[in-house]
């Protein structure tokens, strides 16, 4: 994953990632999973992810009345949340939070696109329960006009700083915007698209065909030897010293499973066994399902690891005390479900 911010974590320097920088990595067919092995050290169940987090009921019955968002925006106690280029507003004194405003501070006239996110089921600061939020998306001017540029900051700057209500929130939103930005046009009839139902449905006028939301489903993995080593690899794209899980995008017609078995052969030329569901979370950039497996390298096959030299130019197993000693290496940020994954592989040990 690529970069995005830049923490301390003990003494390890940790970096947050974007999308396109994803390490694409494992492979093989589906009939070479022919025997179970136990896994050594397994893992603790449950995998807490930062973007995974939500305390907002999406009410999606409501996304159905024709005048949602007029009687939404005439009801004092909604909230907006404005987000512009994949950042919102946040408050960092204290408990980080989003900046959510009333409906009469940002005019209806002046978003790109509304999205209804849903409704609180807990309270949250001034904002009691059943508060329902709309996401608004900006166009350079507005987001300009409402705060200076260095006061918008990124969703892997601040999600694993958010509680849960917030961190949901600004996922969504997120993740919505983008659909919305990369879906104009109808593929069926070449038509503008316009949002509806909430902003959760596009169509072209005259056209009965639907554009959804979509998520792109990608594997992540923490793959282990029998001495329990964890295996990271370093993308092209990345500095020479950053290194993460290996994770690719699931293929059309293909398993969870055999996508793991598969990418992480073709990028590390190592066949795994046994692929074992850990978790996943949303990754809206701009709109993968992190998908996260541990698997066993098959101690049945004689293999040297090759990175493909295009995409990943260097794996290596680590030890819990190389990745907990080297003070020069890079790991991914907080907000992403690769370092969730090796945080945990390191307290299983």
């Amino acid at each position: 994953m690529g970069s995005g911010h830049t923490v301390r974590v003990g003494r390890v320097w940790a970096s947050g990632s974007q999308r396109h920088a994803l390490p694409i990595l494992l492979s093989c067919n589906d009939d070479e999973v022919t025997e179970s092995r136990a896994h050594p050290a397994a893992p603790a169940a449950g995998l807490a992810t930062a973007l995974s987090r939500s305390a907002v009921d999406r009410d999606y019955l409501s996304r159905l009345r024709p005048n949602l968002f007029e009687e939404l925006r005439a009801d004092p106690g909604t909230r907006l949340l404005p987000v512009w280029s994949g950042k919102a507003l946040c408050d960092l004194d204290g408990a980080a939070s989003l900046v959510l405003f009333a409906p009469d501070r940002i005019s209806a006239s002046g978003a790109v696109a509304q999205f209804y996110l849903g409704r609180s089921t807990s309270p949250a600061g001034r904002e009691p329960k059943g508060t329902a939020f709309i996401a608004v998306s900006l166009d350079d001017e507005a987001a300009l006009t409402l705060a200076d540029e260095d006061a918008w900051v990124g969703m892997r700057d601040v999600a694993a700083l958010l509680d849960d209500r917030d961190a949901g929130l600004l996922v969504e939103a997120i993740a919505l915007a983008n659909w919305r930005a990369s879906h104009r046009f109808s593929p069926r009839t070449g038509g503008p698209l316009v949002l509806e139902d909430g902003g959760w449905v596009l169509r072209a006028p005259g056209d009965s065909a639907e554009v959804f939301p979509r998520t792109d489903p990608a594997i992540i993995v923490a793959v282990v030897d029998e001495q329990d080593r964890l295996l990271l690899g370093s993308n092209a794209m990345w500095q020479h010293d950053r290194y993460s899980l290996l994770a690719g995008f699931v293929e059309p017609g293909e398993s969870l499973e055999a996508a793991v078995i598969r990418e992480i052969f073709e990028e590390s030329g190592i066949r795994v066994v046994d692929p074992t569901y850990l978790g996943s979370q949303p990754w809206p950039f701009p709109a993968s399902l992190m998908l996260g497996f541990r698997a066993l390298a098959d101690p049945s096959q004689d293999w040297t690891l090759a990175p493909d030299g295009t995409e990943i130019l260097d794996v290596r197993w680590f030890t819990r005390e190389e990745l907990r000693s080297d003070e020069g290496l890079i790991l991914p940020g907080p907000a992403s479900i690769a370092r969730a994954i090796i945080d945990q592989w390191l307290g299983a040990g």
